[in-house]
């Protein structure tokens, strides 16, 4: 198998909602905090999902369009956009965060579909 799913975000306008939506659903519980960066979610209004699984989070906050994404784990989040910008898909974000310890970045497939890199540089 190739790189694997490492994390996933749910992002909405009203992420308290959404939190409490998912943990009725789901039986999910968060522990809230900031994201990598505020391009993801407001600060403090970030909810890390608690429990057995791939890590994830919901967030967002006003001014945040929808939307449910998933991160792949990568050896280098910069080579990695670049590799798909090289393969007709369009980066949105990064390399963003602290290297050696988080960095993300967004880009979007061919057809469009929102897709997250996630490694430690």
């Amino acid at each position: 198998m190739g790189q694997p799913v490492v994390h996933f975000e749910i992002i909405g306008r009203d992420p308290a909602k959404l939190r409490s939506y998912y943990g009725e659903l789901f039986g999910w519980g968060f522990h809230t905090g900031d994201a990598i960066t505020e391009t993801v979610s407001q600060p403090g209004n970030y909810g890390f999902a608690d429990g057995a699984g791939i890590n994830g989070g919901v967030g967002g906050g006003a001014g945040f369009d929808g939307r449910v994404l998933f991160y792949v784990g990568v050896p280098d989040v910069e080579a990695a956009l670049a590799q798909a910008e090289r393969l007709g898909g369009k980066r949105l974000m990064g390399p963003e965060g602290t290297p050696g310890t988080l960095v993300v970045g967004q880009f979007t497939d061919p057809e469009g579909n929102l897709i997250g890199v996630a490694g430690t540089r």
